[in-house]
């Protein structure tokens, strides 16, 4: 990617705002590339550098260029070919082996974030991205929300950021300090658990309830997973973040390393993934 002092408008038009998403579409003037741009203020080094540190990651989403304006940075990006959000809801749910491909896609994402001293804090299924017009391969769309680690050994944080239906426990208590990894874990457990089943583990349209529903921790298993599906939300969505699976344990457990024939009893009826308000 390069680094260019000046104006969008000297390079690129932008367009309107991409559907549920921060990004603009915008085309190149010179050339008539597809792009999409980010924009945000000059003061946000922090983004820029978590974006250069995993600039080489096949999973995260490359930056093609940015542009530093008086009091705004535009950070382009390649277009994308829809979000995992919308794939999920138009599709219901996901077959075990579709899920676990892209699952494992994702996964290996957050582990390349943890290792870098990034935490992800707003993870969820509208972050990641289709690569390719077969919907095969995914990416982390930006890296916006997610906070630069001062010391990758000390991932303590106190600010409450993310979607409702993927905060974790710890995160609703009142001046609560949690980990930042393991909560990004807890909403990789909200990820793989929707994907499965087609709605969120914790639903509920008040907020109260929704979180009430989150702090106890009770969720229904469908009996239409395998077991090794069934072992690995339940390894995530534990309350007590110490107990819960870390991206490299996720990328060793059978589901993601082990090929499972398994076909889902044909009575589960499909369900709809709602729109995700951010908190």
């Amino acid at each position: 990617s390069s680094l260019r002092t000046g104006p969008l408008s000297g390079t690129y038009r932008r367009l309107e705002m991409q559907l549920g998403g921060s990004l603009y579409s915008c085309v190149n003037v010179h050339t008539q590339e597809d792009l999409v741009c980010k924009v945000v203020g000059r003061e946000a080094n922090s983004l820029l550098t978590a974006h250069y540190r995993l600039d080489c990651h096949p999973h995260v989403n490359s930056l093609h260029e940015v542009l530093l304006g008086d009091k705004l940075m535009y950070l382009v990006f390649p277009p994308s070919h829809g979000d995992l959000h919308s794939h999920v809801r138009h599709r219901k749910r996901l077959r075990e082996p579709e899920a676990r491909r892209l699952f494992r896609q994702m996964a290996e994402t957050v582990r390349a974030c943890h290792e870098q001293g990034i935490v992800l804090r707003d993870l969820k299924l509208r972050k990641f991205v289709f690569a390719d017009p077969h919907r095969s391969e995914l990416k982390l769309e930006t890296l916006e929300d997610a906070v630069l680690l001062k010391d990758p050994e000390d991932d303590i944080l106190q600010d409450k950021r993310g979607c409702p239906a993927y905060v974790s426990p710890e995160i609703l208590r009142s001046h609560a300090r949690y980990s930042g990894r393991a909560a990004d874990m807890w909403s990789l457990g909200v990820i793989l658990y929707t994907m499965l089943v087609g709605r969120y583990p914790f639903n509920d349209s008040e907020h109260a309830s929704l979180f009430a529903k989150i702090s106890r921790g009770h969720f229904v298993m469908p009996e239409c997973l395998s077991s090794r599906a069934k072992c690995l939300i339940r390894s995530l969505l534990r309350r007590d973040p110490c107990e819960r699976l870390t991206a490299d344990d996720v990328l060793l457990h059978p589901w993601l390393t082990r090929e499972e024939r398994y076909s889902p009893p044909a009575h589960h009826q499909d369900q709809l993934v709602p729109d995700c308000v951010p908190l």
